[in-house]
């Protein structure tokens, strides 16, 4: 029975839920690495993860916040985390790669660099990266017949 004191709130709108879609905060994330916020988006992006657990879009972007913020244990253990999902990924191997070469792990990092070239053979980028670090005393013996310079590789890089 309707006596006019309950205010009837079918026709009112919803009120907006406050918390934002995984892909939301993924757009959120990749606009804030845009401008050069990389810990503000790793921390957009964790929210994401949490959210969307195995999401390999979101696990990709927070792995390279994480790395680009300084956080190299964790961008190691995202890319690792992006691997289960994607085992192929010559991006998370390469990214998995740089990370533990940052880490001090180099025999680790030449493992998935290796595999990152195989798996993408032509990608110089890749290439390049296990060239530096087999350069490094890591005992890599790099067997490429191509020993060509990569024009776009500073001679002094690390």
């Amino acid at each position: 029975m309707d006596d006019g004191t309950t205010p009837d709130l079918s026709d009112e709108p919803e009120a907006p839920d406050d918390r934002e879609t995984p892909y939301a905060l993924l757009q959120r994330g990749r606009e804030l690495m845009r401008g050069r916020h990389f810990a503000q988006a790793a921390v957009v992006l964790e929210r994401a993860a949490r959210q969307e657990p195995g999401r390999g879009s979101i696990l990709e972007a927070l792995g390279r916040a994480s790395y680009n913020a300084g956080d190299h244990a964790r961008a190691a253990q995202v890319f690792d985390d992006l691997l289960v999902v994607d085992p192929s990924s010559h991006y998370a191997h390469y990214a998995l790669g740089q990370s533990l070469k940052q880490l001090g792990r180099t025999d680790e990092a030449a493992t998935h660099l290796r595999i990152a070239v195989a798996l993408a053979p032509d990608n110089r980028l890749y290439a390049s990266a296990l060239r530096r670090l087999g350069g490094a005393g890591t005992g890599i013996v790099m067997g490429d017949t191509d020993h060509r310079r990569d024009p776009d590789e500073d001679a002094s890089a690390d």
